[in-house]
């Protein structure tokens, strides 16, 4: 069902990533031309994934028809299976962003359900030209899909975004970037500001942070802010960071800092910035490489190319934290401790071999999507 106008004017907000979760949503790897050894090592780490989120709250995983048995054969029977079509699996770009409202919106009679979903256009992160795969039609439908199964309603929306690349607190503040958002081969039509009000009025934000670049390598999405920067709860922020200035990651951290310092959220608050190192840096081997199918359907994996590693790419579970952990035993063991102190009440689950994952292009928070429970529920965590 197709909900006419506007989320924010309808009383819909997008909540923050900690608020109460019904359930998680994630595909399943399978396209050999962007998932190595006909994507075996991706379908592993994503059961590890999904198992471990589960330990907190629902999952479904999303599978094509070819590969629907192989994934329930692999999957944990406590986590639902269901096939759906798409061309690859990157559910927080492609999926919907769940948004909600309160009571008193439902007892205005304007509306019939807490939660409904906004379907973004997607464009495989940049269209034909800059896209990572020519053909995105099954992605385009996946959003309908997943709210037709939940029997939830669509505002559908023309402005082509992917959800990696914004992050809320919930009370009113966006974080993006202007790499992302910004690029011509998204929305060249619409100005800044433009986009700026269509932000504010389908998530419910009175106030966009803009950072001006990603992580660095990160090319694949434009510079997503959920590989550079993430809400921890209002106020704070964590933010990709590393100290040795011969890094071109270095320039990025310190660029995103000084925005983040003399910045404000939507209440008036200064934020305190939590520092988190990325690992590596991190190469992308010969044998890695050659295991893609390199045909020209999919944005070519050369060896040596630098992967957009990230500990700030983590999911929030109710009560748990699944966070990528990738062999770099410093850097994994300090991101443990960083994300331990951040989230007190929540236990860190560090996820062991996510490479797999950042080697076709993301890690755990892009390939999930959480759908927050009824703002009246209690979820148990």
């Amino acid at each position: 069902m197709e909900i006419e106008g506007k989320p924010a004017l309808l009383g819909y907000h997008m909540p923050a990533e900690w608020e109460p979760h019904s359930q998680c949503w994630m595909g399943w790897p399978e396209r050999p031309d962007n998932w190595r050894n006909q994507a075996v090592p991706g379908q592993h780490l994503f059961k590890e994934v999904a198992t471990a989120i589960s330990k907190f709250e629902p999952v479904t995983i999303c599978a094509t028809a070819a590969q629907w048995d192989n994934a329930r054969s692999q999957i944990p029977q406590n986590i639902r299976v269901v096939e759906m079509s798409m061309n690859d699996c990157w559910f927080r770009d492609s999926g919907p962003t769940f948004v909600v409202c309160d009571d008193s919106a439902l007892i205005s009679g304007n509306l019939d359900s807490k939660v409904a979903g906004i379907d973004w256009t997607f464009n495989s992160w940049g269209g034909i030209e800059d896209g990572c795969y020519k053909d995105w039609s099954d992605d385009l439908n996946v959003t309908p899909k997943i709210l037709g199964i939940e029997r939830l309603p669509r505002f559908p929306q023309s402005l082509i975004l992917e959800g990696g690349s914004i992050h809320v607190d919930g009370e009113g503040t966006c974080l993006t970037t202007e790499e992302c958002l910004l690029n011509t081969n998204r929305n060249p039509h619409l100005t800044k500001s433009q986009i700026e009000d269509e932000l504010k009025m389908y998530l419910g934000v009175r106030k966009i942070i803009w950072l001006p670049r990603g992580l660095f390598g990160d090319d694949d999405t434009n510079g997503h802010i959920d590989n550079m920067c993430c809400f921890v709860k209002p106020g704070v922020v964590m933010l990709s960071w590393t100290n040795d200035q011969l890094d071109p990651q270095y320039e990025r951290s310190i660029e995103a800092f000084s925005v983040l310092y003399n910045a404000t959220d939507a209440s008036g608050r200064r934020l305190e910035i939590i520092k988190i190192h990325v690992p590596g840096p991190l190469y992308m081997t010969e044998e890695e490489s050659a295991g893609v199918i390199q045909d020209d359907d999919a944005k070519p994996r050369p060896a040596s190319t630098r992967l957009a590693a990230s500990y700030v790419n983590f999911y929030i579970a109710n009560g748990g934290i699944i966070a990528p952990a990738f062999g770099d035993e410093k850097w994994d063991k300090e991101a443990f401790c960083v994300l331990s102190s951040a989230f007190p009440n929540h236990k860190v689950v560090m996820v062991n071999g996510a490479r797999e994952i950042c080697l076709a292009g993301g890690n755990i928070h892009c390939i999930t999507q959480q759908q927050p429970a009824f703002p009246s529920t209690t979820v148990k965590s």
